[in-house]
């Protein structure tokens, strides 16, 4: 995953909330173009779209995570023949290069992405609250969507249980050049869709308390309050005044 972005349907209420929790700063690319980039401390971490200036009448408001992959026309073509859609083709960004939005079996949205100059310095980047921490995909069929995300990138496979000895999880992590990229798990209720959940790090338990007692004044959302994680720390998910959902989880170097 290179890239995160985010589709809102109230932006101005959305950047203050993620401005006032987070700090985060969003730099317009123009009246002209519906695209507002996102920065943390000045590095750039993701990018917005204002959903009422798009053909589409159906709240679509998400986090939607950008995967790189080597060739995006064999992506797509792949992402068919793995029983996925393809629901925007490959379409040039410029000097950014080449990038199609797609749905796997289950009808999770990912976006997949040809940089043309090459993707970012592989590896972690200095560790700071508010950044960017992990990816999972919650589906219905992990198996499934294993093997699809699979045929995208040579993503090797690590089964494993978590959560607790009462309510175990499932897992999945998959790793490229033994590093870890995503997870995958199945859905926490079923009246969830399948879905990718991005998490941002927070430094401590006492920030994520102290976030959360602010979200709703801002217009978000509890979807699930702070809860402790088997290997330590805590972790929460929140919804953003515009509906999009967005993991907050305690990190610190040693975790």
């Amino acid at each position: 995953v290179v890239w995160r972005d985010l589709i809102a349907d109230s932006p101005q209420q959305t950047m203050q909330f993620y401005r006032e929790l987070f700090g985060w700063q969003f730099e317009p690319l123009g009246a002209a173009i519906n695209y507002t980039l996102i920065r943390h401390r000045g590095r750039l971490i993701g990018g917005m779209v204002d959903q009422n200036r798009l053909p589409t009448s159906t709240d679509v408001s998400q986090w939607v995570v950008v995967m790189s992959v080597e060739n995006i026309d064999v992506a797509a073509a792949q992402v068919n023949a793995g029983g996925g859609q393809v629901l925007t083709p490959p379409t040039s960004l410029g000097d950014r290069g080449r990038i199609a939005v797609v749905a796997d079996p289950q009808g999770a949205i990912l976006s997949l992405l040809q940089t043309r100059d090459g993707d970012p310095v592989d590896g972690r980047l200095e560790s700071r609250p508010g950044d960017f921490l992990w990816d999972e995909l919650w589906t219905s069929d992990p198996d499934s969507a294993r093997r699809f995300l699979q045929g995208l990138a040579p993503f090797q496979s690590e089964a494993m249980t978590l959560g607790s000895e009462e309510m175990p999880i499932d897992y999945r992590l998959l790793s490229t050049r033994d590093r870890p990229r995503a997870g995958i798990r199945p859905l926490p209720d079923t009246a969830i869709s399948p879905t990718w959940v991005s998490f941002l790090q927070v430094a401590d338990e006492a920030a994520l308390d102290d976030i959360l007692a602010r979200v709703e004044a801002l217009g978000g959302r509890i979807l699930v309050p702070a809860t402790a994680r088997p290997r330590g720390g805590k972790v929460a998910i929140v919804a953003d005044p515009s509906g999009a959902g967005i993991g907050l989880q305690t990190w610190s170097e040693s975790s």
